[in-house]
């Protein structure tokens, strides 16, 4: 899908045609598209298809007549009724006279900008849109990561009163979500370091104070990324152990209760051999059957007695 925006009169509005100093956004493009604005624009047909890599790694690359940068972004994924959170990339490319953006499904980084909710963003200040895009890009990644830590304070409070499979899971669907913004906003430092430091991309004043503030707030990114994934990996540890002493517990219990019943099947093994009764205790007496069992009940009990007193109950 193409759709085209510019800013005129500091309202942003979509344009059926593109012309000098508009936004071009492609979301999931088809070949055809990707070939149309390749052609139109003088892009690299392969840099406009990076960015459907979900694999691609986050780069700069400095180009003639235009730049392209390649950042992961924040996404919610649906799986089994539930979100989840992962990141894909996203391509900007700065053109002469024009921005193109290439991503594989609408987002909120973007999203805000098309539907005017961003403060001071116009269309033809190509650096100034870049970084404000960054900057909402590491702000997402910070929102998502409260989310995280919310959810994982939930299914730590669910395990609390019942260990299940499902609420592991979870745990497990939330540290894979930590790993993978760890790696991207990692990928993205580079990114940021690298514009910083580049030359070819035409800075003002203003836009280098707005790039620090996108290197801070990715890098507290980082850091909470940090943080949450070391108490999930914590919480993981410690619901491990707790399930390994649980067991434990279950077999000392199961043990000592063979034990306490093995004394009665025991005694009533040796009166069921097929031997002279001359011999055998109470046999001959008309109460021996109670006997033998209120004999064995008392041995049972005295090792339970016992076995209560090592606490192996």
């Amino acid at each position: 899908m193409i759709r085209i925006f510019k800013t005129e009169d500091g309202v942003i509005h979509q344009k059926d045609e593109s012309e000098s100093g508009c936004w071009v956004a492609l979301t999931n493009p088809t070949a055809t598209e990707i070939l149309e604005v390749a052609e139109k624009f003088n892009i690299d047909p392969d840099h406009l298809k990076a960015p459907l890599d979900e694999e691609e790694r986050s780069r700069i690359e400095i180009e003639d007549h235009y730049s392209l940068i390649l950042v992961d972004i924040p996404v919610i994924e649906e799986r089994s009724e539930k979100d989840w959170y992962v990141t894909i990339p996203m391509g900007i490319i700065l053109g002469n006279d024009i921005i193109v953006t290439v991503c594989l499904e609408d987002s909120p980084v973007l999203t805000a900008f098309m539907d005017g909710r961003v403060k001071d963003f116009y269309t033809y200040m190509k650096t100034r849109f870049v970084l404000q895009v960054l900057y909402k890009n590491a702000s997402l990644f910070l929102q998502y990561l409260r989310i995280i830590d919310k959810k994982s304070e939930m299914v730590e409070r669910n395990l609390h009163k019942s260990q299940r499979n499902q609420e592991l899971m979870e745990l497990l669907e939330l540290e894979k979500s930590l790993v993978y913004f760890t790696t991207s906003l990692r990928s993205n430092e580079v990114v940021l370091e690298k514009l910083l430091k580049s030359e070819k991309i035409k800075k003002y004043p203003e836009d280098t104070d707005l790039l620090e503030d996108v290197i801070i707030e990715n890098k507290q990114a980082i850091e909470m990324a940090n943080i949450y994934s070391g108490i999930l990996n914590s919480t993981m540890e410690a619901v491990a152990s707790v399930i390994s002493n649980n067991l434990n517990i279950v077999m000392k219990f199961l043990a000592t209760i063979t034990i306490v019943m093995s004394i009665p099947t025991m005694v009533s093994s040796f009166y069921g051999m097929n031997v002279n009764h001359v011999g055998m205790p109470f046999a001959d007496s008309p109460w021996g059957f109670w006997i033998v069992v209120a004999l064995s009940a008392a041995l049972s009990g005295v090792v339970a007695w016992i076995c209560s007193k090592k606490d192996l109950f």
